[in-house]
């Protein structure tokens, strides 16, 4: 892209409100923003068009786990950039077997499928399984089932709103696809009750992150892989959100002591530079693919490959899931003390990961997450009442606390 002139530089919105105007101008409403227009960001910090500055509470919903500008990341993504960034897949690249190699070690599996998005790689896995349970398993064709739970999120996909329990998310996106079972989260005396000699996965997220940080009950996944193994199905973890650190663990099913059949990833595993995400399993698995049965042009990249490589290379130090643990802690020491306070109704979470629920009286999650914008910092809204709270890993302690004095204080009216 060419440098803009100082003529057409000077055309450019330079204040939030015209900003925000010329985009509300030509861009369709699928996402309602906090009225803040971002302009640089380092760390755990982001500056607005006006020079403002903002603690970033949310990290792209986990995609900036290390932070924003992270410098390995940077330096990997520009050497790669001086290279090659795209040969599709129609051939090979000096990036893309280190990067399959590597991942597949982390995870402890054989094999990788490639994507982009965290919902193509949700769609990868529902597809895998579908093939393994006809060609491995002997379900009937056109009979497979997919059990999910409630209040799950997945994606946006036609496929992925089929299974959704989301109004807004699923209303008028009909005709849906079939195929799935929905069950309550966290039980798993329904989860049995609804396996059946056709069903051939159970996709679940081990904590759900847009549902508002919901960790299920201890024993519950582990109950999942023990029901999985005994029936024949294979057990999905979506671990796009809650993996790659963000809970104090590589993967969040780690807490457990769970390995899944099939790991879904994304956001963090493209840190924030890049989109990257990927579906791994064993052979017996994903072999099941032939070549022409599934593929995308970007899914593997070169650029994307020496981005996730210097990913997994931090990820192997084990630093940050360690500050995710230590910060974490402090994290929900300081927020427990506010439920029962008339404010806060409940906390969830795990490692620095919160769903805060606000009391109907202090306002809206909205309303809140507008007033901590006035006052700084950036955090997001779900469903009502509750706010997100999720920085990047690489916060300081005296950040976070400043962040949290600023929301303690919106919470009491100051």
């Amino acid at each position: 892209m060419s440098t803009p002139t100082a003529s057409t530089a000077q055309s450019w919105p330079s204040s939030t409100a015209g900003a925000i105007a010329a985009a509300e101008a030509h861009s369709a409403h699928n996402y309602h923003p906090l009225p803040v227009v971002v302009a640089s960001a380092e760390g755990a910090w982001m500056t607005d068009v006006e020079g403002r500055r903002y603690l970033d509470m949310l990290a792209g919903y986990s995609a900036l786990n290390f932070g924003h500008g992270n410098r390995r990341l940077i330096d990997a993504a520009k050497a790669q950039l001086e290279r090659v960034t795209l040969t599709s897949r129609a051939f090979h690249h000096d990036r893309f077997a280190d990067f399959c190699t590597q991942l597949a070690a982390l995870c402890g599996k054989d094999m990788v499928l490639p994507m982009n998005t965290g919902a193509e790689a949700v769609e990868t896995a529902l597809k895998t399984a579908r093939k393994w349970g006809y060609k491995v398993k002997g379900v009937p064709p056109g009979q497979a089932k997919i059990i999910v739970a409630a209040n799950n999120f997945h994606g946006r996909t036609t496929t992925i709103v089929s299974f959704s329990t989301d109004h807004e998310a699923r209303e008028d996106f009909g005709p849906y696809t079939p195929g799935f079972e929905i069950v309550p989260y966290g039980d798993l005396t329904a989860l049995s009750h609804a396996m059946s000699a056709n069903t051939v996965a159970v996709l679940l997220e081990p904590i759900q992150g847009e549902a508002g940080v919901l960790v299920p009950p201890h024993g519950y996944l582990a109950g999942v892989r023990e029901l999985t193994r005994e029936r024949n199905v294979l057990f999905i973890a979506d671990e796009i959100q809650s993996g790659l650190g963000r809970t104090g663990k590589t993967f969040a099913c780690e807490h457990e002591g769970v390995v899944p059949d099939m790991y879904v990833l994304g956001k963090a595993l493209g840190g924030g530079v890049v989109p990257v995400s990927a579906v791994v399993a064993d052979a017996g698995i994903l072999g099941v693919f032939k070549p022409g049965e599934h593929g995308s042009t970007f899914g593997g990249n070169p650029l994307a490959c020496a981005v996730a490589l210097e990913v997994i290379a931090m990820l192997r130090t084990g630093e940050y899931q360690q500050r995710a643990t230590e910060l974490g802690e402090h994290l929900h020491a300081e927020l427990n003390p506010l439920i029962g306070g008339g404010a806060v109704e409940a906390v969830r979470g795990r490692g620095l990961w919160a769903g805060v629920d606000i009391a109907p009286s202090r306002g809206t999650g909205r309303e809140i997450s507008e007033k901590l914008l006035d006052r700084g910092v950036l955090v997001k809204d779900t469903h009502g009442h509750t706010i997100r709270l999720a920085p990047p890993l690489v916060i300081s302690k005296e950040d976070l606390d400043w962040g949290l004095d600023q929301l303690r204080a919106v919470l009491s009216g100051a």
